[in-house]
């Protein structure tokens, strides 16, 4: 069932009322429904169109939170074969949120990081929301320097409103484990990518996105902070978040031209959630360009690339 947002309504109503024809049509079987089926659909489609041609940062952000969006493990299973997951840091546990191991994409081996959010209360509870524990980056941590070892580039699936901030977390050393990771993504001699599918929150998401490539897709977010949590610091109101989201500079968009991020992944109108496969063909073929693009560069020359994109960020405003 598809779930709308607030500002999707003109295109819910629309919908509803083609729920409603075909319901009666199949009480009745003499009811010609086609033409005006047909009718509302096209007028649902152009609805939706407009209204994706112009979102709000804020609208975006809902988008990019929007629960049937897919998660990595949506990509894992659409691009990766023979996908083997690995568990734990070596130091602590488990951390189910930020999902890592081996597999293959087109027949090469590569090495996957991404948070997963879940898909039901169940889900999402195991995975915490995709929000990581100081664990889950050191296994990130662990499966770099395998992938190091044996010259396997690595692709990051970015999707985290931040990293976990509990008690606990701080106590096994949340900030510490977070640098460690960033650090290890910037110093691999193996090509890497970090696509950011949703939501790319504060450190939590740096952490796996140090990538000689940052793509992201066209309603995906990345920020310093929640706008909301950026509102009450700023504003001293949650309440305004829109206005911070605009403020924020969030958007695809925006970072692109900031040159924080090489590049965006165009979604089809009415967002990833809609087109599950539109966007696993577009994501296949960034990753497969990628990995073309990279293919024979020294461990010097990947390094010094990475090296000289994040140096050149902020120079040219």
């Amino acid at each position: 069932m598809q779930s709308y947002l607030d500002f999707e309504k003109p295109v819910a109503d629309l919908e509803a009322k083609i729920v409603e024809l075909k319901s009666l049509a199949a009480n009745d079987s003499a009811v010609s429904i086609d033409e005006e089926v047909n009718r509302l659909s096209a007028r649902a489609d152009e609805a939706l169109v407009e209204i994706y041609r112009k979102l709000t940062p804020w609208q975006k952000t809902q988008v990019a939170r929007h629960p049937q969006r897919p998660h990595f493990s949506d990509y894992v299973k659409s691009l990766i074969t023979e996908w083997q997951p690995l568990a734990g840091d070596r130091k602590f546990g488990e951390d189910a949120a930020l999902q890592a191991g081996f597999g293959r994409f087109n027949g090469e081996p590569v090495a996957i990081l991404g948070q997963e959010k879940g898909n039901s209360t169940e889900t999402r509870l195991k995975h915490n929301f995709g929000m990581a524990n100081p664990e889950g980056y050191r296994k990130a941590v662990r499966i770099m320097e395998m992938a190091d070892r044996f010259s396997i580039p690595v692709i990051s699936f970015v999707d985290t409103a931040g990293a976990y901030p509990g008690i606990g977390a701080e106590e096994r050393g949340q900030a510490e484990a977070i640098a460690r990771s960033t650090e290890k993504g910037l110093e691999l001699g193996v090509a890497n990518l970090a696509i950011i599918i949703g939501e790319g929150g504060s450190g939590g998401a740096i952490a796996i996105a140090t990538a000689n490539r940052v793509l992201m897709l066209e309603n995906a977010i990345y920020s310093v902070i929640s706008p909301e949590a950026g509102a009450s610091i700023l504003f001293r109101d949650a309440g305004r978040a829109q206005d911070m989201a605009t403020a924020q500079k969030i958007t695809a968009q925006d970072l692109l031209g900031f040159g924080v991020i090489d590049a965006i992944i165009p979604e089809p109108a009415g967002g990833a959630h809609r087109h599950h496969g539109a966007i696993m063909d577009s994501a296949r073929a960034a990753i497969a360009g990628f990995l073309k693009d990279f293919s024979g560069k020294s461990r010097l020359e990947t390094r010094e690339h990475r090296r000289e994109k994040f140096l050149a960020i902020g120079t040219n405003l």
